[in-house]
């Protein structure tokens, strides 16, 4: 009988996943950090990250470093931008607006700093993107395998040769732009 119980309750816990945790209280930024310019501000529930006077950059960090993972988020923009979302180091992101070397949007495409450009672009986008409403993306990270949904949608899988095993997630105010990007509902399941 024993057995038989702990065998259950064994199987029972791998069916078990964790619940997506929020990562952004709606108020502070306590559990993030500020690396660059001071360009990020708390609003009304939204993360706002914003270029100052001097179009400086800024990247806001997790102060926890994750290894597999699900991220998601609500974004909304007007404009031209070109900001994203770093994936555990500042080699790998996933891009959000337009890209400053394409100059096109590659919403969804991981741009692999290393590699100076995207090595793959996600499909479909331009019909489920959103400008000046509020957008829904979904970041799976799992090894170095990235895939990317958009307004529910699956937009891109990528596997990245410079994928680290664990690190900060990070949100981009890119520098040498006039832009604004707003974040709410981040949350984030571990794998």
């Amino acid at each position: 009988m024993k057995k038989s119980i702990i065998a259950f309750l064994f199987a029972a816990s791998a069916f078990v996943q964790a619940a997506p945790q929020p990562i952004f209280d709606g108020k502070t930024l306590d559990g993030w950090k500020i690396i660059g310019a001071e360009t990020w501000t708390v609003e009304d529930g939204v993360i706002v990250g914003q270029n100052n006077p001097e179009k400086k950059g800024s990247i806001l960090w997790t102060e926890k470093d994750y290894t597999d993972f699900v991220l998601q988020f609500e974004f909304k923009f007007n404009g031209k931008i070109d900001t994203g979302v770093f994936l555990r180091h500042e080699n790998d992101q996933i891009q959000i607006g337009i890209s400053g070397s394409l100059k096109r949007d590659m919403t969804a495409s991981p741009y692999i700093n290393s590699k100076a450009g995207y090595p793959v672009e996600a499909k479909g986008v331009a019909e489920l993107l959103k400008e000046g409403e509020w957008n829904t993306m979904k970041i799976t990270a799992k090894g170095p395998v990235y895939t990317v949904e958009l307004n529910g949608k699956e937009v891109m899988t990528y596997t990245s040769e410079t994928a680290k095993e664990k690190g900060p997630i990070g949100l981009q105010v890119h520098s040498g732009r006039e832009m604004k990007i707003l974040f709410r509902e981040l949350t984030l399941e571990e794998l």
